[in-house]
């Protein structure tokens, strides 16, 4: 069965960008695209009938809207949608299980202003089991350079979030900005004072060279792709949104236990979906 790109549209801004955001990847990766719709489950008592039928009209436009602009600006992409009723949530989860990506917005018609991240794109990113891109609305800066931008711990560096990473370069013709964030002394937060600076020197160059050693096999296996190591002395979260400032799509594993099945988003994740520039795709991996 050939795997999908799944959006999970639901008439609201970020929704909407996430929607040509997904369709543009799936025109790129050759993928069908999915439009998922959630109306939520209501009780059958025949005083809610009308709510819930207005509900699904609405959900029905939003989708029809959505497919017929789409399939202008993408013209031969394999597209469809369905409505399902349920937790918005769950039902992308269940979707996950056999995309190739899902995309969400950052929030969706609930929350209240000033949310930066709904509760349905926190849960999706920590729990499904396919990559999941979270898009928000919102000015983007001018770049320069196509960029793709990864987060890599060299300590324990996981081949899915890089391989996702260095394949999404090449199919946008970008650069790969692989970042790796450290400490001195592995203190934080603030610097460690009174280190001399050729051993902050040295030091660095170790973490240099790390950092290149878990590029190498990436470079060799992809070629075309331009990659730019960029070593800072920073926080890790900090680190990738600074770099998110200057990328096209920012990249971060989503590490999960094999032994207890947990899923869930590290504090960096995390700070990193709440305060990025551009649309992040969380990767899991074990």
């Amino acid at each position: 069965m050939t795997r999908s790109v799944v959006v999970g549209i639901d008439g609201s801004p970020d929704s909407l960008v996430a929607g040509e955001w997904g369709a543009q990847e799936a025109f790129r990766r050759r993928l069908p695209l999915r439009l998922v719709n959630v109306a939520p489950a209501l009780d059958r008592d025949v005083t809610e009938l009308p709510l819930t039928l207005s509900w699904r009209l609405t959900g029905e436009e939003v989708l029809q809207r959505a497919e017929v602009e789409l399939a202008a600006g993408y013209p031969g992409l394999a597209m469809n949608s369905v409505e399902v009723s349920g937790s918005a949530a769950a039902v992308l989860l269940s979707a996950s299980r056999t995309a190739e990506l899902l995309v969400v917005g950052a929030r969706g018609d609930g929350g209240f202003d000033g949310l930066a991240v709904g509760s349905t794109a926190l849960a999706t990113a920590s729990t499904a089991s396919c990559p999941v891109a979270v898009v928000r609305t919102g000015p983007t800066a001018a770049h320069h350079v196509a960029e793709v931008s990864v987060g890599v711990d060299v300590g324990r560096a996981a081949e899915a979030p890089l391989g996702f990473a260095f394949s999404a370069a090449r199919l946008r013709g970008a650069r790969l900005r692989a970042v790796h964030a450290w400490a001195l002394c592995g203190a934080w937060p603030g610097p460690v004072l009174g280190v001399p600076e050729e051993d902050r020197g040295a030091w660095e160059d170790e973490e240099v060279q790390r950092l290149s050693d878990v590029l190498q096999g990436w470079r060799e296996r992809y070629p075309s792709v331009a990659v730019l190591p960029d070593v800072v002395l920073l926080h890790p979260a900090d680190a990738l949104v600074r770099a998110s400032q200057r990328a096209d799509l920012l990249v971060l594993g989503r590490r999960s236990s094999p032994r207890t099945a947990e899923r869930r988003l590290g504090p960096v994740a995390h700070a990193v979906l709440h305060h990025a520039h551009c649309p992040v795709v969380v990767v899991p991996h074990t």
